[in-house]
């Protein structure tokens, strides 16, 4: 009796060792990951001692002169600064609330995708609807460039020689429906690669659950909807909140690319207000200072939509 406890004390004893080991080799695995975030994510966050100092190019940050909270304050009691935060904080927010809406898009065409039978096909098409989001915006630009310039652009040329114009519209330059061209420049971009998520979560689902609907005489599109959105759901809600969390963050990319001086007003969400601030305009306190706030606000809405999360869902990110 006393010869099996001690076995069982043993290698009790010896399992604890090595999980002790995996949990060093794991951490020592990590720690170049983590390394980079801290040198690119939470080192950088020094530079918000700028939003406090009215600084210059040039000139030491000990030798600048001491704002305070002064650049704060201006967004709210300088009148022009407070309607270009407006206009800004508009366009950002109907883009970001552009995006959710179409959010849905990758979940569709994600179960779409599954539903083809053709594997060959389906590989194909998965190929071409996922290599556009490695392509690069200055790339898309161009390709926009090429099909819409006023010049020599294909649309504006073919429709031209059919006589449906009279004179070549300029697309790019236009102020009109900035919103939703953006979207669907955006749609097509990441449709390929956000379904691959989505994807991943129904070849997860457990087979029998679809055994059992057929058996139980369900039809193609009701195994979609009774096993296959339900399957996917929990990944769409984690996506879903994590979109919200970056509702503020609406990119930066794609907008300075498209941007000139005719669309500027309704395409100039709020990083490229920062960029153009701080670096065109070397108003260098009051981008930190703005930048601080959206970081904040960020913040606020990621852990306001996980509380929702795990009030509806009864489970949330973290």
């Amino acid at each position: 009796m006393n010869a099996s406890l001690t076995k069982v004390t043993n290698s009790s004893i010896v399992r604890k060792r090595f999980q002790s080991r995996d949990k060093y080799k794991l951490f020592l695995m990590a720690s170049p990951f983590l390394i980079l975030v801290l040198l690119f994510s939470y080192l950088p966050l020094f530079g918000w001692i700028y939003a406090f100092y009215d600084f210059r190019p040039g000139i030491p940050l000990s030798q600048s002169k001491f704002m305070g909270f002064y650049w704060f304050t201006s967004m709210v009691s300088n009148p022009i600064q407070r309607q270009e935060l407006y206009r800004v904080l508009t366009n950002t927010f109907a883009f970001s609330g552009l995006g959710m809406l179409t959010s849905v898009l990758p979940v569709i065409f994600a179960i779409l995708l599954t539903e083809i039978r053709n594997s060959a096909f389906k590989r194909i098409v998965q190929t071409i609807t996922t290599l556009p989001n490695f392509i690069s915006w200055v790339l898309v630009y161009s390709f926009a460039f090429m099909l819409f310039s006023v010049d020599n652009g294909f649309v504006n040329n073919l429709l031209f020689k059919l006589n449906w114009i009279e004179q070549p519209t300029n697309i790019l330059a236009s102020s009109e429906h900035v919103w939703l061209r953006m979207t669907l420049w955006e749609v097509w971009k990441g449709l390929g690669w956000g379904a691959i998520l989505y994807i991943a979560a129904i070849t997860g689902i457990d087979p029998e659950l679809y055994e059992a609907a057929r058996v139980d005489g369900a039809g193609r599109f009701r195994l979609i909807w009774h096993v296959t959105v339900p399957g996917i759901m929990s990944t769409y809600f984690v996506l879903l909140v994590l979109s919200i969390a970056s509702f503020i963050n609406a990119g930066f990319d794609q907008f300075f690319v498209f941007s000139n001086a005719m669309n500027m007003n309704h395409i100039e969400v709020l990083d490229l207000y920062v960029y153009n601030v701080g670096m065109a305009n070397g108003n260098y306190g009051f981008a930190t200072a703005v930048s601080i706030l959206k970081s904040l606000v960020s913040l606020i809405l990621f852990f306001a939509a996980n509380s929702l999360s795990k009030l509806v869902r009864g489970e949330g990110v973290v």
